[in-house]
């Protein structure tokens, strides 16, 4: 896909094809808007990115397993526009409105399990300033991102309601000109569940902040997420793959819901290997202490030992995060690492990415 290959991402925010709602009456048209921090400011083309596949599976793998097709659904139009100041209750006023095309077509209907951008468009925004995507949008299930991380909201009829029942791209996608693309691919403590909603303050932004904008940076989080999904080697590890450098961050969800040593040893060894045969340069991290008990506690121990013992030979770079987070396995942070955590989990790694970057320069 060619916005993937040579566009980069311009937010932190997480936002991918999570799982997917139901509207109530799939013959009526809905109207949805998300917001999305600007990371560089300047002017660029932008491109969005969606997709018609499930990455995870979410949340118990009943509801819509990873790798799902969502189609019948359509993108009747789309527009976006810079608004200054964003929170997940309301907007300022949104300025030049300008109309995303697809295929040079004002809509988009998506009948088969695919990877699909908008035609570029010309976007002039601050850092920190939001670019509002709005779409209006048509079908019986449409793909959307369940957490209510960054803002979105549903046209009522008479105002602008909360909602995520809205259309999230899987990128915000600009011409800028970066030494390297990162990737942040994970679950909800890479996603931003922990520190306060659309604060920007997980401990993946915090590193961005501190690495620069040298750098373009694309948060794959996913709640719910394990690295048994990741390793299918699906469309979701394809985005991850488009990356010159990507951190992996796997195991709570897997050590919850697989409860398989020898599984998820097998998935994250899998994981890397894949993205190292793409071309990728790869930085693993530890399991981030969930406060398990009993068995989990004990799988917890094992598999960072393997990771720190095994795991490490096939990687470019090894962070071990527990001995800020929680060396016993009890999270000090909460169990999503608040913006305390994140911010210490921020600093305490940045030395050494930040040596890595420079040494791969």
């Amino acid at each position: 896909m060619e916005l993937l290959n040579t566009m980069v991402s311009n937010t932190l925010a997480g936002s991918t094809s999570q799982t997917f709602f139901a509207p109530p009456d799939s013959n009526v048209a809905y109207t949805g808007r998300v917001f999305y921090k600007v990371f560089s400011g300047g002017t660029y083309m932008y491109s969005f990115a969606f997709s018609a596949i499930t990455d995870s599976s979410f949340p118990e793998g009943n509801d819509t397993p990873r790798n799902t097709p969502i189609v019948g659904w359509e993108i009747i139009s789309a527009r976006v526009g810079i608004c200054s100041a964003c929170n997940m209750q309301e907007f300022s006023e949104i300025s030049d409105f300008q109309p995303l095309y697809f295929d040079g077509r004002v809509g988009k209907k998506v009948e088969k399990a695919e990877l699909f951008c908008s035609n570029k468009v010309l976007l002039s925004a601050d850092k920190d300033e939001y670019i509002c995507l709005e779409i209006t949008y048509r079908g019986g299930k449409v793909p959307h991102h369940w957490e209510n991380t960054i803002p979105a909201f549903l046209w009522d009829g008479e105002k602008w309601q909360p909602s995520n029942h809205a259309v999230f791209a899987c990128m915000i996608g600009c011409d800028r000109k970066v030494k390297k693309k990162i990737g942040f691919l994970g679950d909800s403590i890479t996603q931003g569940i922990g520190p306060k909603a659309n604060s920007y303050r997980h401990w993946n932004a915090v590193l961005a902040e501190k690495l620069g904008e040298e750098y373009a940076y694309w948060n794959l989080g996913i709640g719910y997420a394990m690295a048994n999904d990741a390793a299918t080697d699906g469309k979701w590890l394809y985005k991850a793959k488009q990356n010159d450098i990507v951190f992996v961050c796997f195991g709570v969800n897997d050590i919850f819901r697989i409860t398989d040593e020898e599984i998820t040893k097998k998935d994250l060894l899998a994981i890397i290997q894949k993205l190292k045969e793409a071309g990728c340069k790869v930085i693993l991290q530890t399991i981030p202490p969930f406060s398990f008990e009993g068995e989990r506690l004990t799988l917890w121990k094992n598999l960072n030992e393997y990771i720190k013992t095994e795991l490490v030979k096939y990687v470019d770079l090894l962070l071990d995060i527990a001995p800020v987070l929680g060396e016993d396995g009890t999270a000090k942070y909460e169990l999503h690492p608040n913006e305390t955590g994140c911010l210490v989990w921020g600093e305490y790694i940045y030395p050494k990415v930040k040596e890595f970057l420079d040494d791969n320069a």
